[in-house]
């Protein structure tokens, strides 16, 4: 079965049903523009009931200070970077993760996956996710898609996650499209900005279940 990623948990509630759902790893954005926002110490709150996944902390080009609150307040596995944030920063940011680095990669076209080049080897997995649109105030959470098929031939050293656009209709479809093992779902989970939906977030397991077929259409909104 793929292996899933819930993302911007803000309740416990959101945490019990990704855990439900049988999710690997379970994220929670610190980033103050975000609609998915938590602070730090409320991320450790939810993350301690998060036990048997692994937990992600996802920001945006931290300084020392947010890395170091982070680390202490949820000790998180992850630490998923989703800025503009340089080969040498992840190196440094490593040392806050008790597992490791996860760098979001925009895609738009294929020109975009150059950009994979630069971050392979250097984290530790990568995140394919839709390209903000212009003039967005953040580079994630925006439900947009891309063509997924973009990724089917990507050689790559390091595992990698297929975001952007994902839902319940579509996952099946862009996991055959892309070759993904492994899947990012925040907006695609939501009833409104931010707000989970615990019956959206079992359905987008489901989808993924052995036998579930796939919406052949759905691979590039």
């Amino acid at each position: 079965m793929t292996e899933i990623k819930f993302c911007g948990l803000k309740t416990g509630r959101d945490v019990a049903a990704a855990v439900e759902a049988g999710a690997r790893w379970t994220g929670f954005v610190v980033f103050a523009r975000s609609p998915r926002h938590v602070s730090p110490s409320l991320a450790g709150e939810l993350a301690h009931l998060a036990r048997g996944t692994e937990t992600v902390a996802v920001t945006v080009n931290p300084d020392d200070d947010l890395l170091a609150q982070i680390r202490d307040a949820m000790r998180p596995d992850w630490i998923q970077l989703h800025g503009s944030e340089s080969p040498e920063r992840i190196v440094q940011a490593r040392a806050y993760a008790r597992q490791g680095i996860i760098k979001a990669i925009p895609v738009a076209s294929a020109v975009d996956l150059e950009a994979a080049r630069v971050y392979d080897r250097v984290a530790d997995r990568l995140l394919f996710d839709a390209k903000p649109p212009a003039g967005a105030d953040r580079p994630g959470g925006w439900g947009e898609g891309y063509d997924y098929a973009l990724l089917k031939n990507l050689e790559l050293s390091v595992p990698w996650l297929l975001s952007g656009g994902l839902d319940a209709s579509n996952v099946a479809a862009a996991i055959a499209a892309s070759g993904a093992r492994a899947v990012d779902v925040s907006s695609g989970i939501e009833s409104a900005p931010g707000v989970k939906d615990a019956a959206r977030i079992q359905a987008f397991a489901d989808a993924l279940a052995p036998g579930a077929r796939p919406d052949l259409e759905g691979h590039a909104p």
